[in-house]
């Protein structure tokens, strides 16, 4: 870390995302992660919602100059799991893409919170990023814009090719026991 860096921000940006993924991991072990959006789960995403608008408007994004990669990320985390927040998701993707433009976030999480931006605005995605159970029960890609293109957008930003990350989400889901939700 750097001497210009904010350790103590760091800190509790990492702890946001860390009490995020130990809930998610709690949830899905006992299987009620997969039931609707878990009151739990949407209750801890609306604190820390709050907590990264706060931190926002004293710091502007928390970049890695600011929090370092881990920390930047960690920010990330929270803005792509503001789901009860649309409009601010929206501001966060605008903050992410100026952030992106001078090397302050890697460009696959701009392109991953586009995605999930476009989604809950029920238009199609642009590179292919977020899944959700089909008709045959499948995790897929939702609709995504010029499908034939997307690995080719992809790899300019550095996603793997959209059929490897299917796979391993698929993989993932079916540790998890993941099942379509009711």
């Amino acid at each position: 870390m750097s001497p210009t860096q904010n350790s103590t921000l760091r800190t509790e940006l990492l702890e946001l995302a860390a009490a995020d993924y130990a809930l998610r991991t709690q949830l899905a072990a006992d299987g009620t992660l997969f039931e609707g959006y878990n009151p739990q789960m949407k209750a801890l995403h609306q604190h820390n919602s709050a907590r990264l608008q706060e931190i926002i408007a004293q710091h502007g994004w928390p970049g890695r100059s600011l929090v370092g990669e881990d920390g930047t990320e960690a920010a990330w985390i929270v803005l792509q799991h503001s789901i009860s927040n649309p409009e601010f998701m929206q501001e966060g993707l605008q903050l992410i893409t100026d952030a992106a433009k001078s090397g302050e976030i890697a460009w696959n999480l701009v392109a991953t919170t586009e995605d999930r931006v476009l989604m809950l605005h029920g238009e199609p995605q642009r590179y292919g990023t977020q899944h959700d159970w089909d008709s045959e029960g499948n995790l897929s890609p939702i609709p995504i814009l010029n499908p034939e293109t997307v690995d080719q957008r992809r790899a300019e930003i550095g996603l793997e090719p959209l059929a490897v990350q299917t796979e391993r989400l698929r993989q993932q889901a079916a540790l998890e026991r993941e099942r379509p939700r009711r």
